[in-house]
């Protein structure tokens, strides 16, 4: 069952399509991958699918469990269950590390707290009265955000790069967490240029120049993208290219 369907999506830069007649489902309690080289339309994606400033001048729709989002603030589509982790989290500067997680939390309690802390990696005793400013590194601000979001128990959780300026132990908890969030039903869709990241998604869909290439299994998305997308230098991704360069038939 979808929970996510987009409805040949079209958003203009000027004359320039930034996102291309993009059509996709994601399933309901799986972790999928939107993949593809930088500059592919993936976190184009995931912002015009949250409703953020900019991004809501498109064609096409985009339907949450069967409905359009279309004209939903940031706030409402929130509200339905739906939440976007950025590549850089917001610091809220001085704000508490418990009065951030608080603030969307399903269960506010300090016992839900401390078990989102610990789910992420963090001693509890040593966050929750923490400033949430500079004084934390990215991956630490990384997994609070995460914290947060496994306290709001939310439907759609979107990951945009999760392994940016991260250490590898940051990194092994956010994986962690996508079992937590495979537990409790959570749908997931992670947006990355990463073979590791996408390693750990159940389905994937491939972009590229703001079209969809190519969805499916893990692993045959995973060879097309290290063998053939990657040193294409954004040739039009509706065509495969033989090896001798010869083009293929378009990709529905």
């Amino acid at each position: 069952m979808s929970i996510l369907q987009l409805r040949d999506v079209t958003l203009k830069l000027g004359d320039k399509p930034i996102l291309d007649h993009l059509s996709f489902d994601v399933w309901e309690g799986h972790v999928h991958a939107l993949i593809g080289p930088n500059g592919a339309g993936k976190s184009t994606t995931a912002s015009l699918i949250m409703g953020l400033s900019g991004y809501g001048d498109f064609e096409g729709d985009v339907l949450f469990e069967g409905e359009s989002l279309r004209g939903l603030s940031i706030d409402q589509r929130a509200r339905r269950g739906i939440t976007l982790a950025w590549q850089e989290p917001a610091r809220f500067e001085g704000l508490p590390v418990r009065s951030f997680i608080q603030a969307a939390a399903k269960d506010p309690s300090d016992d839900r707290l401390r078990e989102v802390l610990d789910q992420v990696g963090l001693e509890p005793e040593a966050y929750l009265d923490r400033a949430v400013d500079r004084t934390l590194s990215g991956g630490e601000r990384k997994r609070i955000e995460l914290a947060s979001i496994l306290a709001m128990e939310p439907k759609l959780v979107m990951m945009d790069e999760p392994d940016s300026g991260i250490d590898v132990e940051a990194l092994e908890r956010i994986f962690e967490a996508l079992s937590a969030f495979r537990q409790r039903g959570t749908t997931v869709l992670m947006i990355t240029h990463s073979m590791a990241v996408l390693r750990h998604a159940e389905h994937a869909f491939l972009m590229c120049c703001g079209r969809l290439v190519d969805k499916g299994s893990v692993d045959r998305i995973a060879y097309y993208f290290e063998r053939k997308c990657i040193p294409c230098d954004h040739v039009d991704p509706q065509i495969h290219f033989a090896e001798d360069g010869r083009a293929e038939q378009p990709i529905d």
